[in-house]
């Protein structure tokens, strides 16, 4: 990553120019994720990480930093307290470039994916009652073409991202596929439609 600060001022016009979607929440909760922009051996990504597999909900599923709104937070303030407590990654809300589409999880959330510079990426402290694991996915790896699936119990079409040498599905995949729509490729692609696997719908 040759210019750090040319890489954040192109990432967050770009997210400037995307007016994104909220959905309001009538009986769903509020939560918000972090796609914290790090770089690693002059390499840009976004952390990933595998939830733990005691955690109650989603356990050993991909996600990304991230949880319930709690009272007297908004969105950005809530992403980045997520990612101090799972990751040990502490950022300043001016560090926030912008927010992505909310996306209406079928566990009962509106989840709003908050984008967040990060910079040369600091040691991790993964609380391991929430994170099994941590992935530092490169923006490279990131600008992949999803696979688009039907399934019986839903008329809408199920996310696969193939990446980690593996398949990530919604919600995460909806939101990392919408990053890489808006920032990688300035195309203003809505995600709200994409389905999760029957497996994530508990």
């Amino acid at each position: 990553m040759p210019d750090p600060g040319a890489a954040r001022r192109h990432i967050a016009a770009r997210l400037s120019r995307f007016p994104a979607t909220h959905i309001p929440l009538h009986d769903r909760r509020a939560a918000a994720v972090t796609i914290a922009l790090a770089s690693e051996n002059g390499e840009l990504g976004v952390w990933v990480t595998r939830r733990a597999a005691t955690l109650r909900a989603h356990a050993g599923q991909f996600a990304l930093p991230g949880g319930r709104v709690d009272p007297g937070e908004d969105a950005p303030q809530a992403a980045l307290r997520e990612l101090r407590e799972e990751l040990g990654v502490s950022a300043p809300e001016h560090d926030v470039l912008g927010r992505l589409d909310d996306y209406a999880t079928r566990s009962g959330y509106v989840i709003t994916p908050i984008v967040v510079w990060i910079g040369e990426a600091p040691r991790l402290a993964p609380n391991p009652a929430e994170v099994a694991g941590v992935d530092l996915v490169p923006l490279t790896d990131l600008d992949v073409a999803p696979r688009f699936v039907r399934i019986a119990e839903s008329d809408r079409p199920v996310i696969q991202l193939p990446m980690l040498d593996t398949l990530v599905h919604a919600p995460t995949a909806a939101v990392l596929h919408q990053f890489r729509e808006v920032v990688l490729h300035d195309r203003h692609t809505r995600v709200a439609d994409l389905e999760q696997p029957v497996f994530a719908w508990r």
